[in-house]
Parts: C-alpha cells; sequence; structure tokens
C-alpha cells in the first residue's frame, strides 16, 4: 500500500474519533432553537394544578403546573413550555425571577430558567456539582434538587450544592428533600418532610420530631409548607398534624390550640372532615397582615389574629384543595387550586381569574 495513501487513511481515523468523542456536560445544558416555538391558547387549559405563581417584573404572570408544564398570561394570551421546549419535568414547584429579569423554574428534576428566548436547564451539569460552603446573600435565588436531599443556591452568577447537617438522629423513613422555602427577614427556610432548617449566614436551626418531642406514630412532623410573615413568626405547614407556629424559642400546634384537628384524628394523612385544618400545602400573609392556609381536604382558611374564618372557594371544584398562595404586585391574593384553576378572593368571596 502507497506510505502516502495509508498516512491519509490514518489522520482520517484520528480526525473522526476526535470529534465523536463524549462531550462532558457544560453548567447548563441549553436547547437548539434560538427562539422556542411554543403552543398558545386563550383561556388557560391546565387541568393537573397550579403549583405556583409568580407575576414577574413585566407584570406577566407565570403558572406552574403539577402534569403539564408552565405556562405565561402577558394579558391576553397564555403561552406554553414543557419538556418539548426544554424543561427538566413538566412538574413545576416554584417560580422566581432573578435580578436579570430571568424566569426561574423550580422543576421535579431540578431548576430551569428562560431569558425570553431559550430554556436553560441546569439540572444535567448540577447532579455532579460538589458540596460547597454554606453562604448566604440578599438576592440569593434558592431551589431545591428535586427529590434528592439538599439544596442549591444561585448568587446570580453561579450555581452551588448545599447539603443539609442532618441531625444526629436522623429520620431514616424519610427523605430530606425539600418541600418548600421560605425568605424571612434575616433567615432562609427550609421545609422537608421530617424536619424544618433554618440558616442565618451563621448559624442552622433544626425543628424535627426529637426538638419538638413528637412521635411519628403518634403525629410526627410531615412538613408540606413554611412561611415567616411581617412579624417575624414561623408558621409551619404539616400533612396530619396542622400548623406548628415558631414565635421567638417557643413552638406550639396551632391549629390544637384552635381546636381544628379532629379527636379521633390519626394525625398521620388520612382524610380529613370538614372543620379541620390537618394538611396544610399553601401559608400567605396578605396586606393587612391576615393569615392565610391552604388544606388539602378542607381548602381556604384565614385568621386575622383572634379568630379563624373558612371560605369554600368554589362549589363546583371536585377537589378544594390548594396547592399554593400567592400576593401578585397589586396584593391581589391569588389561590392555585389542584383542579387546574386560580382564584382571588375579593375580600368577601372567591372568583376565578385564569
Amino acid at each position: 500500500m502507497n506510505p502516502l495513501f495509508s498516512m491519509f487513511v490514518l489522520m482520517l481515523l484520528l480526525t473522526l474519533n476526535f470529534s465523536c468523542a463524549d462531550k462532558k456536560p457544560t453548567e447548563t445544558s441549553i436547547t437548539n432553537q434560538e427562539v422556542l416555538q411554543t403552543n398558545k391558547s386563550d383561556t388557560l387549559q391546565f387541568t393537573s394544578g397550579i403549583r405556583a405563581i409568580l407575576q414577574d417584573s413585566k407584570g406577566n404572570y407565570w403558572l406552574g403546573s403539577h402534569t403539564e408544564g408552565v405556562c405565561k398570561f402577558d394579558g391576553k394570551t397564555f403561552e406554553y413550555f414543557t419538556t418539548n421546549e426544554g424543561l427538566a419535568s413538566n412538574q413545576v414547584r416554584a417560580i422566581q425571577e432573578d435580578a436579570k429579569g430571568i424566569i426561574w423554574f423550580e422543576t421535579a428534576n431540578g431548576p430551569c430558567s428562560y431569558d425570553g428566548k431559550t430554556i436553560t436547564n441546569h439540572s444535567i451539569a448540577l447532579k455532579s456539582y460538589p458540596e460547597s460552603n454554606w453562604q448566604k446573600a440578599e438576592n440569593d435565588l434558592w431551589f431545591t434538587r428535586g427529590d434528592s436531599e439538599g439544596v442549591y443556591r444561585y448568587d446570580g452568577q453561579n450555581i452551588h450544592f448545599l447539603a443539609f447537617p442532618k441531625p444526629v438522629k436522623a429520620d431514616s423513613m424519610n427523605n430530606y428533600m425539600v418541600t418548600n422555602m421560605s425568605k424571612g427577614k434575616t433567615t432562609q427556610w427550609f421545609a422537608t418532610y421530617p424536619a424544618v432548617f433554618g440558616y442565618d449566614g451563621k448559624n442552622t436551626i433544626v425543628i424535627d420530631n426529637e426538638s419538638l418531642g413528637l412521635k411519628v406514630e403518634t403525629g410526627g412532623l410531615h412538613v408540606r409548607s413554611i412561611f415567616e410573615d411581617s412579624k417575624g413568626r414561623v408558621w409551619i405547614g404539616n400533612n396530619g398534624i396542622g400548623v406548628l407556629l415558631k414565635e421567638g424559642d417557643s413552638i406550639i400546634n396551632f391549629s390544637e390550640k384552635y381546636h381544628l384537628i379532629h379527636p379521633e384524628s390519626k394525625r398521620r394523612g388520612a382524610k380529613s372532615p370538614v372543620g379541620t385544618l390537618e394538611h396544610v400545602f399553601a401559608i400567605a400573609e396578605d396586606n393587612e397582615g391576615n393569615m392565610w392556609f391552604g388544606d388539602r381536604d378542607t381548602g381556604a382558611w384565614k385568621f386575622d389574629g383572634t379568630n379563624f374564618t373558612h371560605y369554600t372557594i368554589d362549589n363546583k371544584l371536585a377537589t378544594p384543595m390548594i396547592w399554593c398562595i400567592y400576593k401578585d404586585n397589586t396584593n391581589n391574593l391569588l389561590f392555585g387550586l389542584a383542579n387546574g384553576g386560580v382564584y382571588k378572593f375579593n375580600e368577601k368571596t372567591f372568583e376565578k381569574v385564569f
């Protein structure tokens, strides 16, 4: 064989080998489209439940669904984004906007971001991120790790993985995945199934069954929501034992104090009767300082500082479950329902807005 031809073949094989080599995952995985081609409609098409609501700085409403992705409402049209457009999962659990106006979606498989043109899926590279030291800054965005333990912190430039300092007697029956978060005056709060973690920039607070003297068999923590109000009080919503209230160093069962746990309740996951506040998946504060709670089985509750008021949002709903409560840019209180609709409280009753 001609030596020159042999050398040519060898160089060709080497070129093909390098071009086909596996590429290491970069920090982000971006859709190939310059501008996404999305589905649009005149009315909201979600039916699987609204888990997250955000009104961005431009006035657009973003609605995250339980199984159908996320949509943007610009006042006229609903625009839909799913895994087909680059989301890591069609279950969107939270939505945030950063200082640059980029919208971030917290999905069941990790965080994604949208710059107005493309969706960036950050979950692929983040799975191999090393653990970082705990830090905290005013404009941080925090994200869950989907169904894995720990959290991600975005400082405006980079994303960091932070692991929770598990209690000495860790709950082996439950995953310490984050179910909800709340930004307080000085403390960032993280709710997980068996414990609540609070981080103030220096120290970590841990609230678990052992510190509260609770036992799983007779009704322990199963945290689904958390919220620090304007007075610095921390409200902890559970799936079974209702609402706990942390005020200073004191923690009480608020539902129990107001006789909103049924006397025969097993304080676990069983369905609760009307008149109870045992399965709290959403907590918010309105512009007048009233506290609102969304219960899986009994719907909406308002606490005005003295008394509770129970509301039926819509008698036609198949389920009264509330996934989220959100205060928009003009202080309207919006309720995301498990049936896929969004309702607004108009000081007396509820009206469907989406």
